[in-house]
């Protein structure tokens, strides 16, 4: 019996395939083709994964000028939106509300700071506490801004298969939280823990003074007459 392939990591290989045909402009007869193989049988073998028929996706793989390990495991460290646009693709503004609601999924962003002689934008782990952008870092650390300092806050997703994504943007005014009953209640609750480990006992808030975002959908095909 061949082994099997769990169907999240046959899906996660299809989308790959997927997206690396779209940077090729390679249609699914054209790799049939190159891979020595009939459509049918590249569909069920997508569909199956690796564990039915390795050499069938070396193959594959080769037809999509990639190594065998990088179309079964993925492209390391590949940076987003490599592959071409969505058809039709729109540019939408999101609602402060649509904002918030995006923002509020928390996780990582990017808090860009005045810098001397330039800005700088560092990554970190966030939460959103009462209208606010809270985050966790060290005393003399990069990313401490000081009071009042006006900064931005930056979250974004992308969606690589579907070509899609959202940017939200904060900007505002940095405050550092120092009240006790605030600290522990955020500790308590809203507990962030920050990827780049350490002692990271400061507390900043970022108020904000203005929300906006925006999003790529694709459009609609025309209405035929």
């Amino acid at each position: 019996m061949q082994p099997q392939t769990d169907p999240e990591t046959a899906g996660a290989i299809a989308r790959r395939i997927a997206d690396r045909r779209a940077v090729l402009g390679l249609g699914t007869d054209a790799l049939a083709r190159e891979a020595g193989m009939s459509r049918p049988y590249l569909e069920f073998l997508t569909a199956a994964g690796p564990g039915f028929d390795p050499n069938g996706f070396l193959r594959i793989a080769a037809a999509l000028g990639l190594t065998y390990r990088e179309l079964v495991e993925g492209l390391p460290d590949r940076p987003p939106g490599q592959g071409p646009p969505a058809p039709r693709p729109v540019l939408v503004r999101l609602t402060e509300e649509e904002c918030w609601e995006r923002v509020d999924a928390r996780g990582v962003g990017r808090i860009a700071l005045p810098g001397d002689p330039e800005p700088a934008v560092f990554p970190v782990n966030y939460t959103v506490d009462r209208g606010g952008v809270v985050y966790r870092t060290h005393e003399r650390g990069a990313a401490a801004a000081a009071p009042g300092t006006a900064v931005s806050f930056e979250v974004d997703r992308i969606d690589d298969h579907r070509r899609t994504g959202w940017s939200v943007l904060i900007t505002g005014t940095a405050e550092r939280i120092e009240d006790h009953e605030t600290l522990q209640r955020l500790l308590r609750d809203l507990a962030v823990q920050p990827w780049a480990g350490g002692p990271r006992t400061l507390w900043i808030r970022i108020r904000p003074t203005s929300v906006s975002g925006r999003r790529i959908v694709g459009a609609p095909p025309p209405e035929e007459d």
